[in-house]
């Protein structure tokens, strides 16, 4: 089995601080993560005056107001980004952000060599041309989606020169309910459309996220943040750096357990066959030439003697010496 791509999504649990931003990545690296992920948006691009806050959002903040103001206080600008790429490097651990509009898709061009598309705009046909049109890697999320819109998107990547996809499956809310995960939709998905397939995790808590590795994801992605008690709409779906820890502690060791595909006896097995298996020994003292049946053999530990797989074979024939009780028959 391939590593699984483990992607701390910072998003913007940052609140607009580079400086809270570059914590987020310290955090990130030494929780072992590969990916730490950001957001880029120009806000005139992402949302119109008239677009309200989601539930979810007005749940975590407290706060009622458009998504615009929100945001404004969010963002990072692209000279930011510029630093934090940079401190990634610095760092060693990889920079990701998720463009949202088709200037960002352009200024993070240069910066990175994998797309992360978030669920709102799988079906935003114009961005879909533009990341496809790049052919690079992309990771596609697809909370909200049907079917059909999945495999639109997907035609839209292919048409513009994209072949290098994973599909994420995702249940947008936050946090997202245990009970509308339906992680059995990520087999779904990996036989409809033929494409390695991961998860988007936006429960609380890490017991989804390694549930999907069990299943096969190849990339898991999930929020954290400093402090789960810090203003902003994610905080509250995210993971604290101990949980986060323990999620990607938690994913290696599922790495290990799986395996490979191959049942065959491992070799830290093989020194125990002989003292778990049994032989066909003497139930009682025999003669030399007595017959062996049921009433003078049986199976007793250890293995090293003839298999009871063969006690067919053995019963009926005659004892080739005398034997003791409980010594190994031979033929």
């Amino acid at each position: 089995m391939s590593k699984v791509l483990i992607i701390a999504e910072a998003g913007v649990n940052h609140n607009g601080s580079l400086e809270m931003a570059k914590k987020l990545v310290d955090a990130a690296k030494s929780c072992g993560a590969d990916i730490v992920k950001f957001q880029t948006a120009k806000l005139e691009s992402l949302v119109s005056k008239a677009a309200h806050m989601a539930d979810y959002q007005k749940k975590n903040t407290g706060v009622e107001e458009s998504q615009k103001e929100m945001l404004s206080k969010l963002l990072l600008s692209f000279e930011d980004f510029v630093e934090l790429a940079r401190y990634c490097k610095e760092v060693g651990i990889k920079f990701l952000s998720t463009p949202f509009d088709i200037e960002s898709i352009r200024f993070l061009n240069d910066m990175q060599d994998i797309w992360k598309i978030p669920s709102g705009e799988i079906t935003n046909y114009p961005y879909l041309v533009e990341i496809g049109k790049t052919k690079k890697k992309v990771i596609l999320s697809t909370g909200m989606a049907e079917m059909e819109e999945i495999q639109s998107a997907i035609d839209v990547l292919k048409e513009n020169g994209t072949e290098d996809i994973t599909i994420l499956h995702c249940t947008t809310e936050y946090p997202a309910p245990i009970k509308d995960v339906n992680l059995n939709v990520m087999q779904t998905m990996r036989d409809a459309f033929g494409y390695p397939v991961g998860y988007s995790d936006h429960t609380q808590g890490i017991e989804v996220s390694l549930a999907a590795a069990t299943l096969g994801a190849t990339v898991i992605e999930k929020h954290f943040t400093l402090d789960r008690n810090l203003p902003g709409p994610d905080h509250k779906a995210s993971l604290e750096l101990d949980e986060l820890k323990a999620m990607v502690d938690g994913i290696r060791k599922i790495e290990l357990a799986l395996g490979s595909n191959e049942k065959k006896p491992s070799e830290i097995e093989l020194k125990n066959r002989l003292v778990a298996r049994k032989s066909i020994v003497a139930k009682k003292a025999i003669k030399a030439g007595e017959e062996l049946t049921e009433d003078n053999i049986t199976t007793k530990r250890p293995g090293s003697g003839i298999n009871p797989m063969k006690w067919n074979e053995v019963i009926g024939t005659k004892a080739v010496r005398d034997f003791e009780e409980d010594e190994l028959i031979e033929l």
